[in-house]
């Protein structure tokens, strides 16, 4: 079985490769030797210890374009003169969906995603980093740097803001109260997408502990309760219950979402995490089907605590923009799961990040010194942005930020030419810690002191966030990258191979960018 898997593997990439033509995708190619392991070794190591490999353990390649798919187009951000804007904020993000979206459309599909699915905090934020823990009882902890930016404009240079939240481990994590709302609709049982939301959820109970509970909504055209909250010491009661689910009818989202609500509410304790998680593929076609009506009807839920975490299934009649909404404004975050290794990654490696928050409406605001800066951009964010006056005023919702996540910003910016030395920017950081309760602003500064002379010399995973950053900006045609091309990121990302070489997620970043590159090519 073994060798057979390896050989399709094989297979699978030199079909992939053998259109390529001599264009800058073939230079960009040559730059790498890096070795990439196909998606469907990479399963069959995951899944070799004795335990059979899941159908949906990687998506099929499908050529086949995806339909009706809904994205909106947030823009891009400009750069600003400190002289007339030194002020950026934004809410904190830690979703990822846009990242794993691409890669379905990138290896699955085989062709570039539309523009507008693309943004790049979201791509960014997909790879962990290691930042320093916070110190003392602070939830967060703050780090900056900066190095010679290698993409854009000579002589700017690239900062990234990187705040880390407190790890928690498993065993201390608060006891929490799921409710899974799963849609169940006829678009459901389009390319086995509720086949894996079952082998997703079965991951997940398989992590919960004794002290947790699972209640199960389902929605169709028929909304109704399938399990009321069962302990997960019941295991196979939960199990069992998932494993009956089949698509039906047509899609009530909103019906599901308040039933599911209905029944966190009814079943909610202090003392515990209650999260509503949504499975679904977005599409809404019976009862209020935008994202804004359907908050309408559970805010007071949202209020009460009732955190959201939405996540996304199926290329092809899937719906973006109601997807992240919902999770923004739920509280909560968004992921987009594509295969099982996917789910993995959510459900059992995150899984304490993904339920508990540590720090609710976290917001960033970075300061930068008219007098040695000259102007900035911000690289993403862009329908996260918050007014500057909004920073202090805690009614405005920010985001959520749960336990040992890391989140980055990265900011390209250009220094007055005529100073030497002083404060580039000071970065602070303002959140509701969910422990006390309390309001907390935490700050920190970098100095042209700070400065790395060369790119090369900055933290391999400084050059990695900055390659995957000019990855969404070609993907998405940003202004900014009109001079960029993918044989300029290989360069780049070229060394990254060798010191990333047993990380199969940043070995699949190298694959993702050598195919866009002869994507573009071909089209």
């Amino acid at each position: 079985m073994r060798k057979v898997l390896i050989f399709l593997s094989i297979l699978f990439l030199v079909v992939a490769c053998s259109s390529n033509k001599d264009s800058e995708s073939d230079k960009a190619a040559e730059v790498s030797q890096v070795t990439f392991q196909a998606p469907l070794e990479v399963a069959e190591r995951e899944f070799a210890a004795g335990e059979a490999m899941p159908q949906s353990a990687v998506a099929a390649p499908t050529n086949a374009p995806p339909q009706d798919m809904f994205f909106e187009d947030y823009g891009v951000n400009p750069f600003y003169d400190t002289a007339d804007d030194h002020l950026s904020t934004f809410a904190m993000d830690v979703d990822t969906a846009s990242y794993t979206l691409a890669r379905s459309y990138l290896m699955s599909s085989q062709m570039l995603p539309p523009s507008d699915a693309v943004r790049p905090e979201e791509f960014i934020n997909f790879f962990d980093v290691d930042y320093p823990q916070p110190d003392g009882e602070n939830a967060f902890a703050i780090h900056v740097d900066a190095a010679p930016a290698p993409f854009g404009y000579e002589g700017h240079y690239l900062m990234r803001v990187g705040i880390q939240g407190r790890s928690i481990a498993p065993e201390d994590r608060t006891p929490a109260l799921l409710i899974f709302v799963i849609d169940v609709s006829g678009s459901m049982d389009m390319e086995n997408r509720l086949g894996l939301v079952k082998e997703s959820l079965a991951l997940l109970v398989d992590e919960l502990r004794e002290d947790d509970r699972v209640g199960i909504v389902v929605y169709s055209d028929n909304t109704r309760i399938v399990l009321d909250p069962t302990p997960a010491s019941e295991k196979e009661t939960i199990l069992d219950a998932i494993d009956a689910l089949h698509p039906e009818g047509s899609t009530n989202a909103e019906a599901g979402i308040r039933l599911g609500y209905r029944l966190a509410d009814e079943h909610k304790r202090d003392g515990q995490i209650t999260r509503v998680i949504l499975l679904s593929d977005g599409v809404a076609n019976v009862g209020i089907t935008g994202p804004d009506g359907i908050l309408t009807q559970i805010q007071d839920s949202v209020d009460g605590g009732v955190t959201l975490s939405t996540v996304g299934f199926g290329m092809g009649n899937y719906n973006d923009v109601l997807m992240e909404q919902l999770a923004n404004d739920g509280n909560g975050n968004y992921y987009y799961v594509d295969n099982l290794r996917e789910a993995r990654r959510v459900f059992v490696n995150n899984l304490t990040g993904t339920l508990q928050v540590i720090g609710f409406d976290a917001k960033v605001q970075v300061d930068f010194n008219p007098e040695v800066t000259d102007r900035y951009r911000l690289i993403g964010y862009e329908n996260r942005a918050i007014a500057d006056e909004d920073f202090r005023d805690d009614s405005v919702d920010a985001g959520e930020i749960g336990a040992g996540h890391s989140v980055t910003a990265l900011y390209e910016l250009a220094l007055e030419g005529s100073t030497e030395s002083g404060v580039i920017a000071t970065v602070v950081i303002r959140y509701q810690d969910a422990e006390t309760r309390e309001v907390v602003e935490l700050s920190q500064t970098l100095s042209t002191a700070d400065l790395m002379s060369r790119f090369e010399d900055a933290p391999a995973e400084f050059q990695l966030l900055a390659a995957v950053a000019e990855f969404a900006e070609l993907l998405r045609e940003s202004t900014w990258a009109e001079d960029g091309s993918y044989p300029d990121l290989m360069t780049v990302i070229a060394p990254l191979g060798e010191v990333y070489a047993n990380d199969t997620y940043v070995q699949e970043f190298i694959e993702m960018v050598r195919r866009a590159g002869r994507y573009v090519d071909q089209s």
